[in-house]
This record gives structure tokens, sequence and C-alpha cells, in this order.
């Protein structure tokens, strides 16, 4: 589970990057907006609920 936030964190901030520097690709922006705040909500769940099953 700690990978799969690692690889969504990577591919939010990515997505966040392109889409700043590439307008016409705004899309990405919002796309990579909205994997930040799944990675947040996955982690904030982890951290509240304890660290069962690794």
């Amino acid at each position: 589970m700690n990978l799969l936030l690692i690889i969504i964190v990577v591919v939010a901030v990515v997505l966040l990057i392109t889409g700043g520097f590439v307008q016409s690709l705004q899309f990405l922006l919002w796309v990579g907006i909205v994997l930040a705040v799944i990675a947040v909500i996955m982690f904030l769940l982890r951290a509240i609920s304890g660290r069962r099953g690794a």
C-alpha cells in the first residue's frame, strides 16, 4: 500500500508540472490535482486507522 501511495504522489507531481508548463494540456493539471487529493486522502486514512497489514 505504501508503494501505491508513492506512485500516485509521483504521478500527481509530474502531471501538475506538465500541466503548469503546457497550457494546451490543461486537463493534466486537473488530473494531477485529483490524484494529489486521492493520495492525501489515502495517507490520512492510513494515519488515522493505524498501520495494519503494512
